[in-house]
């Protein structure tokens, strides 16, 4: 892409940016507001109830914030408990109005007993959750760096503890005319055929984007194969990854995978009882992720995922990829 290339790219961006800010100040029509009035006793009478995981800081607890203030009771997940009960008093304080329920829970989703204590925890105290928001994940690159030093935490962490929050919530998922919604939050870092950063094996390429082919055991066996390498210190020359933070990248590919594998098996449930699974490229936000190197809020990087979990059921779609609430390619 040439310059002139660029700069248009640059100002498309822009210009979506600028449509989506103007969306996000258009409130949902009472019509609209399905998750009002759903949640039977348990308290809190009245309230969706919504999960959003690694809530602390970032986009995540923008996600958090966000769903709160549009009426939802939202449980904000940290591993750290402390930072967790700061976050979830500082939705309190910054919503300056009453009414706002949020409540904070400890998690570890690289720990199989944490989530399902915490998944238990979820049924006794709420009797279930309308909405997931798998947010929690690490990268341990900046800049040009591509170290991989930290791969298998940075797999286990966005694509396992992502499929193990699922696979526990997702029987406690309260049926509803309106759909159960999972929000896994992704990378165009993770895109089969980004232009920048792809898979650079055709025969993988073209098994992760045929549904015919794509299965668990495929993912599984990608990611593993990745990390055996890492371990063998031949992953660079076999040219196979993403050459660009490659275990993030390759983490991110491994949740699209799933997150379009699982909308298949669920895309058949009666209405009632659906469940809408999508994932989302909030951009480059301004965290401690990117060592503060963004060019979005947080604010702005959360919004299509609060997006994808308030979508009225008339216009909700399944095993999607968006950005800028805009539908991407895989």
């Amino acid at each position: 892409m040439g310059k002139k290339g660029k700069e248009a790219a640059r100002e498309r961006r822009e210009q979506r940016r600028r449509e989506v800010t103007l969306l996000r100040a258009v409130p949902y029509e009472p019509h609209q507001r399905w998750w009002d009035g759903l949640a039977p006793p348990p308290p809190p009478p009245g309230r969706a109830v919504a999960v959003v995981t690694g809530a602390n800081r970032g986009i995540g607890y923008e996600a958090a914030r966000q769903l709160a203030t549009h009426g939802l009771h939202v449980v904000l997940t940290s591993r750290d408990a402390a930072r967790g009960r700061d976050a979830a008093e500082q939705i309190r304080a910054a919503a300056g109005k009453p009414g706002v329920s949020v409540e904070w829970r400890q998690l570890d989703v690289t720990d199989a007993a944490s989530v399902e204590g915490f998944a238990t925890w979820v049924e006794r105290t709420h009797g279930g959750v309308h909405v997931l928001v798998n947010n929690a994940g690490v990268n341990f690159n900046r800049g040009a760096d591509n170290s991989v030093e930290f791969a298998e935490q940075v797999i286990e962490t966005n694509y396992f503890g992502t499929k193990r929050m699922i696979e526990a919530m997702m029987p406690l998922m309260i049926t509803s005319p309106h759909g159960g919604r999972i929000v896994n939050v992704s990378s165009r870092l993770g895109r089969v055929n980004g232009r920048r950063n792809r898979v650079g094996d055709p025969s993988l390429r073209e098994r992760l984007l045929n549904d015919d082919h794509l299965s668990e055991e495929l993912i599984n066996e990608m990611v593993m194969k990745f990390l055996e390498q890492t371990k063998q210190d031949n992953w660079s020359s076999s040219n196979e990854w993403p050459q660009m933070y490659t275990d993030y990248s390759i983490s991110k590919l491994a949740v699209n995978a799933y997150t379009r594998l699982l909308a298949r098996r669920l895309l058949d449930r009666p209405e009632g009882q659906k469940i809408y699974i999508n994932c989302f490229c909030p951009g480059w936000v301004k965290t401690a992720m990117t060592g503060w190197e963004g060019n979005i809020s947080a604010e702005e990087g959360a919004d299509t995922g609060v997006w994808l979990a308030l979508v009225p059921q008339e216009q909700a779609t399944i095993g999607k990829f968006f950005a800028e609430r805009r539908e991407i390619s895989f």
